[in-house]
């Protein structure tokens, strides 16, 4: 079914409680991050969105109770002059996690098909041939053991100019906003042609993509984190490591601890 960004777009108000589901999410997560290191597990997780989206924020909740040993959070800028001279995807796949772990990117190697296609830094070869890159670069990583989550988060033009006008007026925040996002803003019917060719060409039955919708703060962190805790738990033994019997006896015997078991 074709992705259509207009249908995310509602910015409902998160009804439950959020300070309460907020906390069983990552309790879940928690869990979920156990499961990898226990059972030599490892994922990424891919956040692509608008300016002001509220990627950052979802990250934030995303990682708060996971083992800092175990994660990286991978934020994606412009290119390094090394990174220039090698294939657009070398800086990507040096960042995959080891077993045991998870990666996370804010922003990814779809900026390929979508900055770098707008703004001209990738010539229209380079960037039709992304797709069919990104495909195979995908599908090795699944095929390699690696569980891929894809997440964009959607914001109207007018929920954007609304936050980036806070960020402007707000002086321990304007730092995040620079001349390049007002010249994405000029261009937002360029970026929503691109978006919607990246996922006519790129979600598919093995890497989906999952748009979330950002209009509200609270339910697009309540969406995305289900979202990823759903797609993590389905490829991970959710069952907890049994006790070494040396450890259980030492625990008895210096605590008085009984494992049951």
């Amino acid at each position: 079914m074709t992705i259509d960004l207009a249908d995310h777009e509602r910015g409902r108000k998160y009804k439950g409680h959020y300070k309460r589901d907020l906390a069983a999410l990552e309790a879940r997560l928690e869990r979920i991050m156990v499961a990898h290191i226990v059972h030599d597990r490892r994922a990424v997780v891919m956040l692509e969105g608008w300016d002001a989206a509220g990627k950052g924020g979802i990250i934030q909740r995303l990682t708060a109770e996971w083992d800092p040993r175990h994660f990286e959070v991978w934020p994606i800028a412009a290119p390094t002059p090394e990174e220039k001279r090698r294939h657009y995807l070398w800086r990507f796949r040096r960042r995959l996690p080891p077993e045991r772990s998870i990666s996370v990117f804010d922003r990814s190697w779809y900026g390929r098909v979508l900055v770098e296609r707008v703004e001209g830094y990738a010539s229209e070869a380079e960037w039709r041939r992304a797709y069919d890159e990104i495909n195979a670069f995908e599908g090795k990583l699944i095929a390699s053991g690696t569980t891929l989550v894809k997440l964009f988060v959607h914001i109207t033009q007018k929920e954007q100019d609304k936050r980036i006008a806070a960020r402007i007026l707000d002086p321990w925040k304007r730092w995040k906003t620079g001349k390049d996002d007002f010249r994405n803003r000029a261009r937002r019917d360029d970026y929503l042609a691109a978006m919607a060719e990246m996922f006519l060409r790129t979600d598919t039955p093995a890497a989906p993509w999952l748009v979330i919708d950002g209009n509200d703060k609270k339910a697009a962190r309540i969406a995305a984190l289900t979202a990823v805790a759903d797609a993590l738990e389905a490829n991970v033994p959710m069952t907890p490591p049994a006790l070494d019997a040396e450890v259980a006896a030492l625990a008895e015997s210096q605590l008085g601890v009984k494992v049951e078991g």
